[in-house]
Parts: C-alpha cells; sequence; structure tokens
C-alpha cells in the first residue's frame, strides 16, 4: 500500500506534535507499506531518515494557501498513492483518490468572533464541509469534537473515527538534573510558579488566568509568578493591556516558544499547571503536566474533562474566581496534591501514541479498500 501523508505543518504547535508522533509511531508499526509525505522543500531530507519506506516529496505551497488546492492535487497525481491522509480540514477538491482527513476541532466554526474577518469564517466552513463529506474516513480526537463534527456537517456517525491523542514519552520521564539546573539558570527560577503551556489565542482565556493570578496575590499569594509559554506577546496586545491593567509586570513572565525537553522540566518545576482554555479538541498540555508529576487545574468544559478525567480540579472557565480557587484548592491542600499527582500520572498512562498510530493506519486500509 502507498500512503500519502501532508505534513507541511510538522514544526507547528497542536497539529505539529499530532503530525511528528504520527509519522515516528508509523516508521516503528510498518516497515512494508510506501510512505509518501508531502513536505516543506526544508524538512524533504528529514523525512527519509524515518525509514527506507519513507520519502519526501517538497510541497512549497503554504497551508491553508491558494496555491495548496493546486500544488497538492498535481503531487498526488504524480505519486498515485492508495490513501492520502490530510491532519487538518483542508482537502483540495482536485485531489481524487481516496483520503482520509483528521479534523480536531470546530473552533472556527464555535468562536467566530477570534476569526480575522467573515472571508476566514466562510473558508473554514466551506472546507471542513467539503472534506467531511468528500473523505473516506473522517478521524478526530476526542467525543466532544465528533459531537460538533456531526452538529455542523450532518454526515453518518459511523464515519467518524475517535483516535484520542497521547503524549511525548519524555514527559513521564524525569529528566536529568544537571538539565533542571541548565533550565532553572536559563530563566533565573528561584520562586514558586504557576504554569501555562499552548498557544495563547484568544480562547486559550489567558485574560482571565491573569485575572485570577491577581486575585491569589491579594489573597497572600504574593510570591507567586506565573510563566506562560506560547508565542510572543506582541501578537495579542490584549494580554499585554492585562498585565499592566494588574500591575503584574514584574510577576507574570512571557517565554514564548520553547523546546520540548525545557518544557518538560518547566512542567515538573511548577507548582500547579493551570489550563483554562474555554475550547479543546483534545487538549495535550493538560496530559503532559499530569505525566510529568504536576497538579492540573482545567476547564470544565469542551474536550477537558474527558481528557483528564478526575485527574484535575475542573474549574468553570468563564469565572475568574472560580479559576482562582481551584489553583489555591491545589497549591494549599497537600492531600487532594498527592491524589492529583497518582491520579495523574496514572491517567497519562492511558493515552498510548502506540495504540493510536495502530487504529489510525487500520483507517487507512479501510479508506484504501473503499476503492
Amino acid at each position: 500500500m502507498r500512503i500519502a501523508i501532508d505534513a507541511r505543518k510538522l514544526h507547528d504547535y497542536g497539529i505539529g506534535t499530532y503530525v511528528r508522533n504520527l509519522l515516528r509511531g508509523l516508521a516503528r508499526l510498518d516497515t512494508t507499506s510506501e510512505y509518501v509525505v508531502l513536505a516543506r522543500p526544508e524538512d524533504v531530507e528529514t523525512m527519509g531518515r524515518l525509514g527506507p519506506n519513507f520519502r519526501g516529496v517538497p510541497v512549497g505551497a503554504a497551508p491553508y494557501s491558494v496555491s495548496e488546492q493546486f500544488a497538492l492535487p498535481l503531487a498526488l497525481l504524480r505519486e498515485k498513492p492508495d490513501v492520502f491522509h490530510t491532519p487538518h480540514y483542508v482537502l483540495p477538491p482536485l485531489a481524487t483518490c481516496p483520503s482520509v482527513v483528521t479534523i480536531h476541532d470546530c473552533i472556527h466554526l464555535r468562536f467566530p468572533q477570534y476569526l480575522p474577518n467573515r472571508f476566514a469564517y466562510a473558508y473554514a466552513r466551506t472546507f471542513m464541509w467539503s472534506a467531511a463529506h468528500r473523505s473516506a474516513r473522517v478521524l478526530t480526537v476526542s467525543e466532544a469534537s465528533k459531537r460538533d463534527i456531526l452538529k455542523f456537517f450532518d454526515i453518518p456517525p459511523e464515519k467518524v473515527a475517535v483516535i484520542h491523542n497521547a503524549i511525548d514519552e519524555r514527559f513521564g520521564v524525569p529528566p536529568p538534573e544537571d538539565e533542571v539546573m541548565r533550565v532553572r539558570e536559563r530563566f533565573q527560577l528561584d520562586y514558586d510558579f504557576l504554569l501555562y503551556a499552548g498557544n495563547i489565542k484568544p480562547h486559550k482565556n489567558l485574560e482571565r488566568l491573569i485575572e485570577a493570578f491577581h486575585q491569589l496575590r491579594h489573597e497572600g499569594f504574593d510570591h507567586l509568578r506565573l510563566l506562560i509559554i506560547g508565542d510572543e506577546i506582541t501578537k495579542f496586545a490584549a494580554l499585554r493591556r492585562a498585565v499592566h491593567r494588574y500591575k503584574l509586570h514584574k510577576h507574570v513572565r512571557f517565554l514564548g516558544f520553547v523546546p520540548d525537553r525545557t518544557l518538560a522540566v518547566l512542567y515538573r518545576l511548577a507548582s500547579v499547571f493551570v489550563f483554562p482554555s474555554l475550547y479543546e479538541g483534545f487538549g495535550l498540555p493538560p496530559l503532559e503536566a499530569m505525566a510529568s508529576g504536576t497538579p492540573v487545574v482545567t476547564s470544565n468544559v469542551s474536550s477537558l474533562p474527558e481528557v483528564v478525567g478526575d485527574a484535575a480540579v475542573l474549574i468553570d472557565p468563564y469565572d475568574p474566581a472560580a479559576i482562582a480557587s481551584g489553583i489555591r484548592q491545589a497549591l494549599t491542600n497537600p492531600s487532594l496534591r498527592a491524589e492529583l499527582v497518582a491520579r495523574g500520572l496514572a491517567r497519562s498512562r492511558a493515552f498510548s501514541w502506540t495504540a493510536a498510530v495502530q487504529a489510525v493506519h487500520d483507517v487507512y486500509q479501510q479508506a484504501a479498500r473503499r476503492t
């Protein structure tokens, strides 16, 4: 079987994590199928290192561009795969081979106010609808996302396969002491801190997190700081204004993007990991924090209760006082902290990339047999 996979978003947050783990898992699982990996030109050589049955094919068109509507079908026409997997919602109309599409979430349809304009909403809705209807199978990462897909696109439930994400194995392994010291010194971490990791788009709800942090400091937790890992703050001026509104510029740090090995240390050094997102297709960071032995406070909405189970403090993300209360519980209740750590470690082990990749591979075979 010849399988084509669109890996142009290899280095992104979210979908990039999905693509990297999918490719690594397929390389371990399947040494007989031929994999044609559509990649950015600078990544083509890397694809070949996955194994002798992996071959990179350069596609320079950017995701969500007009040019990808022609570049991807041309590459598929040349390569003639038995099945094509696009790990995001764009399936060009000119792509005619059997296809599998992963729709991670329906955030653009649930929160259109966060899109830059009406055209972006129309684009997202049109291409998600087309991909959902034209593909042989739809993959998604949670039951919550499946419910949204069925609501918005009216396709048969049996067409949608829920295959949960998992975490990188490195988060479950204690980092070497010299790596811990390197991170402490690099970021001058000689204090207790709350941690958030992910992007900092509006639905991540960081303005309310900053307000909750402000409340905690006024309740006597003035030794705490808040570290936010994600995009550069310059992209979202509202967060900078929130920090200055509460005079927290000395107590809230935006670290931008950090490598996974640094993130693994930061999870373990944090007093509490806080993830008050309003909507997630899956939400990997809380699971990564759990695998690192860190208590988690997260939202009681969307897929997050499905992911964390009983291993986190669940809060109403629309209420800063509720966010502050959840953090306070995780900080001050020793028995609760111990329970959260133990349950979190067990919960994180329930999600496996080996199992997820096997399930995706099975869907490839099903889609190819439909021809």
